[in-house]
């Protein structure tokens, strides 16, 4: 594996090697880069260190990364909600906070170890930790996913997706009130120049992305979008509205939580604050079924934060 290597800024406050490696490297988490750093795959200037080893500038970290473990996940009674299952695929409603598939720092409570429990004919196609998973919605995004559970349905479905022909609608929170009633935006979105755990239209090496947006409802200073997705870019919905001045809300990484001093009501500042995860879900999901040609589309509602988030704001308009 390719080194990655970082270099602990000389203006900044001093901080703990596990903790700036996680604040870099998105896919690891604080847990998963204290064990690199404990099994020597992540060094300082070459050497070995603890993670608690305060970095105090001009520092060079490099941190291997090393492949998933090539075991089977093991299946997990884990309730999820299934929208639509046959012979070929599953479609699910993922709750905030789980991730899709096993990874570095996940290896367990995914949406994988679940659907194992649940489907015993799920596909290996995408490799031993991934099996089916044809599209992936962030840990902390909340809505509809398919999951193929046989090779014919996975390779169709990837194609669907290779061609921008699935539909996908998501519904955000975010600040401030757009000028427009809709729109569309396009840029390249890659790993951001600088921060790791950031994706960005800055980005030296960018692919195409496309989001369409329309306003649902106005509320003083937040606004209900609903964001139809043209291609599927890592981060893309969070990405582009932040860079267009209005950022999810509870969004730590593209600036939701720098936007939350701004609000005045101390009710909806602390549901806000509450909600731990950035205010996205993905609402409707379409697809021709891979075997029958069929086309078949699942919606889902607002889960409960969101949704409560809403209704107080609808009830504050009519007072």
């Amino acid at each position: 594996m390719e080194p990655i290597e970082l270099t602990f800024p000389s203006d900044s406050d001093p901080e703990r090697l596990d903790s700036f490696i996680s604040r870099n490297v998105p896919e690891l988490t604080r847990s998963a880069a204290l064990r690199l750093i404990e099994t020597g795959f992540a060094t300082v200037n070459g050497s070995k260190q603890k993670p608690a080893l305060k970095l105090k500038g001009g520092e060079v970290v490099q941190v291997v990364v090393p492949p998933p473990t090539p075991a089977e996940p093991q299946p997990e009674e884990i309730p999820i909600e299934v929208l639509y299952e046959d012979a070929e695929l599953v479609v699910v409603n993922k709750g905030a906070g789980m991730v899709v598939h096993p990874g570095a720092g996940n290896p367990e409570g995914t949406l994988v170890n679940a659907l194992l429990a649940h489907c015993k004919d799920l596909s290996g196609i995408g490799g031993e930790l991934r099996p089916g998973i044809v599209h992936r919605i962030d840990k902390d995004t909340s809505g509809t996913l398919v999951v193929a559970k046989c090779d014919r349905a996975h390779n169709a479905l990837a194609e669907q997706f290779k061609e921008h022909s699935i539909k996908r609608v998501y519904l955000a929170l975010v600040y401030g009130s757009p000028k427009e009633d809709k729109g569309r935006i396009e840029s390249t979105i890659g790993r951001h120049p600088t921060d790791r755990k950031k994706m960005s239209a800055k980005a030296r090496h960018g692919k195409q992305a496309v989001t369409h947006w329309r306003v649902v409802a106005r509320y003083p200073g937040i606004t209900l979008i609903r964001l139809r997705l043209e291609t599927g870019r890592t981060h893309q919905i969070r990405v582009h509205m932040s860079e267009a001045g209005h950022p999810l809300l509870a969004d730590e990484v593209y600036g939701g939580t720098g936007r939350l001093s701004g609000v005045q009501d101390p009710v909806l500042k602390q549901m806000i604050k509450s909600m731990g995860r950035q205010a996205l879900h993905a609402k409707t999901l379409g697809f021709l079924h891979p075997v029958s040609g069929k086309y078949l589309e699942f919606d889902t509602e607002l889960p409960p934060d969101m949704a409560g988030i809403v209704a107080y704001l609808e009830e504050k308009n009519r007072g």
